[in-house]
């Protein structure tokens, strides 16, 4: 069972954030529920992973061109992760170091949004998936590694994701 509580609440900034992300999500999960319903998945499932990585590749390089130090992974998550990201996704920091970032999210307002349609946990965790291909580009941009771990749409209590030099 899913819980994508929230705990940091009436931030005014945060709660645009959330509702703009929530919106993103709830696009993007009607689509692949129409494709589904009309027998084309499989079909729809590439063309959303392929523009969502597409998007996360032109964010990355984005990201890259801000940061200082584009090798280093700590600058990257620094222009990545600005304070109100942080906050949106109650992200925290288990490692930050020049070479890997290690990060917890605990909550996150693309779920909400499938959720509020109420789409079955199973949806749920393919459309997470699926807009991870954006971090997965945003770490190929950056010419870095990505790992994702335990989900909240997978019943987790966080999102464990990981960004870090290749080979470390």
């Amino acid at each position: 069972m899913i819980d994508n509580k929230i705990s940091i609440k009436g931030d005014a900034v945060v709660d645009i954030q959330r509702g703009a992300i929530g919106h993103r999500a709830i696009w993007t999960g009607l689509t692949y529920t129409k494709a589904r319903e009309a027998g084309m998945a499989e079909q729809a499932e590439k063309f959303i992973r392929e523009a969502i990585s597409e998007t996360g590749e032109f964010q990355g390089a984005e990201i890259k061109a801000q940061c200082k130090e584009p090798q280093n992974v700590t600058c990257f998550a620094e222009t990545f992760l600005t304070p109100n990201v942080l906050k949106t996704f109650e992200i925290e920091f288990k490692t930050k170091t020049a070479d890997r970032v290690e990060l917890e999210f605990h909550h996150c307002p693309l779920l909400k949004g499938w959720q509020d349609l109420g789409f079955d946990d199973a949806t749920c965790e393919k459309l997470c998936d699926m807009a991870m291909d954006g971090d997965r580009g945003i770490a190929k941009a950056m010419g870095f590694e990505f790992h994702l771990g335990d989900t909240i749409a997978n019943g987790k209590s966080t999102c464990q994701v990981s960004f870090f030099k290749k080979g470390k």
